[in-house]
């Protein structure tokens, strides 16, 4: 007899969703040798210590992603987007990264990553409806 196996949604599962996370990451591991991973995340602080922005990403298989840049709405237009993906860039090469890659959707920052070198690889359309998701990526120079 087959063992009953239930399927649970469980948003806020976090311990379970480490444990799958780490589960596909040493399965990625045994399967190309790199066990390389390194979280990436630098934040905009405030005089009070409060967080005015912040990137977040990490480091895997010589690739910087950067999955989320985001600087506070009073702050934009003075350079702390590009300090922060100055900083994550540097550290990426630190960690002998050659490349990176993010995403991003139309409503967003596809110029300011373009002015920074990034290319455009892939374009996902309606995601969501009427805008459109774009993937690029970066060879970082050592």
């Amino acid at each position: 007899m087959d063992e009953k196996i239930d399927l649970v949604f469980d948003p806020d599962n976090e311990r379970a969703a480490t444990y799958v996370r780490d589960r596909l990451s040493m399965f990625n591991s045994s399967q190309t040798g790199k066990s390389d991973y390194y979280p990436c995340y630098i934040f905009l602080k405030g005089e009070k210590n409060e967080t005015l922005g912040g990137l977040l990403g990490y480091v895997w298989a010589d690739w910087l992603f950067v999955s989320i840049l985001w600087v506070d709405e009073a702050l934009r237009g003075k350079g702390h987007a590009t300090r922060l993906m100055d900083a994550a860039e540097d550290y990426a090469r630190y960690r002998n990264c050659h490349s990176a890659y993010l995403d991003t959707h139309s409503f967003q920052a596809r110029p300011f990553y373009e002015r920074r070198g990034y290319e455009l690889f892939a374009t996902l359309d309606d995601f969501p409806s009427g805008h459109q998701k774009f993937f690029l990526k970066k060879t970082l120079a050592k």
